[in-house]
């Protein structure tokens, strides 16, 4: 029999086993760490009761959803993994992520949902443009080994570099400086310092592996934001530069930065995600710099019609 269920805390062992069996079918290796799922589940604007569901059949864990809005007016967003050929648990899971969305942008004039099912080999590929989903982008996370002939790079003339680990200021500036360079990309929310600290779980990120670069008559020109985090890898989170510093070397020193930095660490690998359809050249930047794709991840729309209704099972 199928039940679904809210999740719980308790329930942190047995998501990452799923996530990381599903790992394994997508992209070859499991690569889910047990405290991004406590991140998640402990994630300021998530209600478990009313916006995690899990899917059993006969007591086995076959599918776990995840919806918040955090994004602004009519954006709901959706973490969704369901194992192959539980196409019965995928459905229950979207009916109800379907009708938690709806709920989370009631009252705006246009209301989505976005969701991203990893690689997507783990679903029946009729599943989604069925319930009227489209693919609206592609991602791309890319890696690159690391070894002994990363050493810290040179630097463009007159630019120097600095931690974000001391006073708060830093941080602040960090954030503004993400806020500015990555304000067009594609799903991109601008949020305030607090807001932005929850939602990159910045009160547990170790500073010291963010930076930001200055030029002479610029002041700061770029920043760096990574974590170290991860089992499996090293992770670039933001690399973004200033308009007026672009084509002046900045982005390609401080991806050679982070490579340096990581295997200092001891770190074999590092990786990082990246929009296809990016405007600022910034696949480019990365494939011209040895990184390759690891996996590709597709987001998925749904328009929230307010007719519509769902059983909820």
């Amino acid at each position: 029999m199928l039940t679904v269920r809210p999740a719980g805390p308790s329930d942190t062992a047995d998501i990452c086993g799923l996530l990381n069996t599903i790992d394994r079918i997508e992209i070859g290796r499991p690569e889910t760490d047990l405290g991004a799922v406590e991140a998640d589940l402990h994630h300021p604007d998530v209600d478990l009761e009313a916006d995690s569901f899990l899917a059993f059949q006969n007591g086995r864990l076959l599918g776990y959803a995840l919806v918040w809005a955090d994004s602004g007016p009519g954006r709901a967003d959706c973490h969704f993994r369901v194992l192959p050929g539980r196409r019965e648990a995928a459905v229950r899971l979207l009916e109800r992520v379907e009708a938690r969305a709806r709920e989370l942008t009631a009252g705006a004039p246009h209301a989505f949902l976005w969701l991203a099912p990893s690689g997507g080999r783990t679903l029946d590929p009729g599943l989604l443009p069925g319930r009227g989903y489209r693919t609206v982008r592609s991602h791309r996370v890319l890696t690159r080994p690391l070894g002994p002939a990363d050493t810290p790079p040179a630097p463009p003339a007159g630019l120097t570099l600095r931690p974000c680990d001391g006073d708060e200021s830093e941080r602040r500036r960090a954030h503004a400086l993400i806020e500015e360079t990555f304000a067009d990309h594609f799903g991109h929310v601008e949020r305030p310092y607090e807001p932005w600290l929850d939602h990159i779980d910045g009160r547990s990120l170790d500073w010291s592996l963010v930076w930001i670069a200055s030029l002479p008559g610029l002041g700061d020109a770029g920043v760096l934001l990574t974590r170290d985090d991860r089992t499996s890898m090293g992770w670039l989170s933001h690399l973004g530069v200033r308009a007026q510093a672009r084509g002046r070397g900045v982005g390609a020193f401080l991806l050679r930065h982070c490579f340096a930095a990581y295997a200092a660490r001891g770190r074999a690998t590092v990786g990082l995600g990246v929009d296809t359809a990016n405007t600022t050249g910034a696949l480019r930047l990365y494939e011209a710099h040895g990184m390759r794709t690891h996996h590709a991840v597709d987001t998925w729309e749904l328009t929230l019609r307010r007719s519509a209704v769902h059983s909820q099972g």
